[in-house]
């Protein structure tokens, strides 16, 4: 089965190069799948979920872009199809009612919005280059290896994978909210430990010279205090 793209945009207005702006997120049920993706304005990701349970199925992601009417995903992670990593799907797509309409190997898709990107102040892909130690903030420079965050206006999900030698280490997520200083995560999928989904997990956070920085307890009850900065700000080889 190929990697099925659960890319849902929403064409509120044109760019001045005439792309239309795509972001936000978005949800679909296929039979007893249930599919959620966060559209960044180059990055995606897709939780694929039990429909009725809401268990975590699997995940797969990576960049997107727009050549004439295809909608092009390369591939950077995927639990569902690891043999489609490093390579690009091309998907015809069209807006109805609404509904963004996929086309894939004869297989016709249809979406509905959740968020457009508002009102979270975080929205965006976030790649980790920070960590503090008892030693200070160590540097980590993202390659191969990487730590992806991806957020909508109201929802998130964090993907740690290898794109060389196509390890995934682990993704979780659910909804967000920032206010006040405070970020705030509500947990309702963890691939590691199922035990921690339904966890609300507050930290502290602010935006120092462009980067995110994000103090507080882990899941696990462990203080961290980490540096995020947008992914296109990062030159990835």
């Amino acid at each position: 089965m190929k990697t099925l793209l659960v890319m849902m945009f929403l064409m509120v207005g044109v760019a001045a190069k005439g792309q239309p702006q795509l972001t936000g997120a978005w949800k679909t049920t296929g039979g007893d799948q249930q599919y959620i993706m966060i559209l960044s304005e180059r990055q995606f990701s897709v939780l694929v979920q039990n429909a009725s349970s809401q268990a975590y199925i699997g995940t797969y992601g990576g960049s997107w872009r727009i050549e004439r009417s295809d909608f092009i995903q390369t591939i950077e992670f995927s639990t569902i199809q690891p043999e489609s990593i490093g390579k690009d799907e091309n998907l015809r797509f069209h807006l109805k009612g609404g509904n963004l309409v996929l086309e894939q190997d004869k297989k016709v898709l249809s979406y509905t919005r959740i968020d457009d990107g508002k009102p979270g102040q975080l929205a965006g892909a976030w790649l980790i280059t920070g960590r503090m130690t008892d030693k200070g903030m160590s540097n980590m420079t993202p390659g191969a290896r990487r730590t992806m965050k991806i957020l909508s206006g109201t929802r998130f999900q964090w993907i740690a994978y290898n794109v060389e030698t196509r390890e995934f280490f682990g993704t979780g997520g659910g909804t967000y909210t920032t206010e006040n200083g405070k970020y705030t995560e509500h947990i309702e999928f963890f691939s590691r430990d199922a035990s921690r989904v339904g966890m609300n997990l507050q930290f502290d956070f602010a935006i120092e010279d462009g980067h995110w920085r994000h103090k507080g307890l882990s899941s696990k009850g462990e203080p961290i205090d980490e540096r995020w900065t947008h992914r296109e700000r990062i030159a990835l080889k």
